[in-house]
C-alpha cells in the first residue's frame, strides 16, 4: 500500500507541475536610439518558434493602434514579414494580452506567466524578435533557449534591435 501511495503522489506531482514545471518567461528587448530627422518607432513582434521554424505562440506585438492620416496601424503589420508569414496574418488585432502601442527607444520587457505557457512541452525553442520601422530597416533576432528549467540566453541585433535576452525561471 505504501508503494502505491508513493507512486500516486509522484504522478500527482508531475501532473500539477505541468509540462515545463511552471516556469515564467521574461524577454528583454532593447530598441536603440537612432539618429535621423524622421525617426519612427518600430513595430515589433515577439514570438516562440520550434527549431524547425514553425511558430508556436506570439507573445507580443507593438504597433500603432490608432488610425491617423496615413491609415490604420494594422495595415502595416505585414512589414514584419517573418512574423506575418509565420502566423501574424491569422491573428485578429488588437489581441488581448498580446498587442500594445509601439515603444520608445530603451529596454522593454515582456513577461509571460507560467499559466499562459502551461501547454508548452519542455524542450528547445527559439525566441524570435522582429522589428520594422517606417523609413528605416527591418531586423530579426533569434535567441535559442530551453523551456523546462531555469536558464538565460542572449543575442544582439545590429541596427533596429539591440540586446535581446530570454530568462526562464522556475
Amino acid at each position: 500500500m505504501r508503494k502505491l501511495t508513493l507512486a500516486l503522489s509522484a504522478t500527482a506531482a508531475a501532473l500539477v507541475a505541468g509540462p515545463a514545471l511552471a516556469a515564467d518567461l521574461t524577454v528583454s528587448v532593447e530598441i536603440p536610439r537612432l539618429s535621423g530627422a524622421a525617426y519612427h518607432r518600430p513595430y515589433v513582434a515577439v514570438w516562440i518558434e520550434r527549431p524547425d521554424n514553425t511558430a508556436v505562440r506570439t507573445l507580443a506585438v507593438w504597433y500603432q493602434q490608432t488610425a491617423n492620416e496615413e491609415g490604420d496601424g494594422k495595415d502595416w503589420l505585414k512589414d514584419m514579414r517573418t512574423w506575418w508569414r509565420r502566423g501574424g496574418r491569422a491573428m485578429t488585432m488588437p489581441a488581448d494580452g498580446i498587442s500594445s502601442p509601439t515603444k520608445a527607444p530603451g529596454r522593454h520587457a515582456v513577461t509571460v506567466p507560467a499559466a499562459r505557457l502551461r501547454d508548452l512541452p519542455a524542450g528547445n525553442y527559439v525566441m524570435v524578435v522582429e522589428a520594422a520601422r517606417e523609413l528605416g530597416g527591418r531586423e530579426v533576432v533569434r535567441v535559442p533557449f530551453r523551456w523546462g528549467g531555469a536558464n538565460t540566453a542572449r543575442a544582439t541585433g545590429s541596427t533596429e534591435l539591440g540586446a535581446v535576452s530570454v530568462n526562464v525561471t522556475r
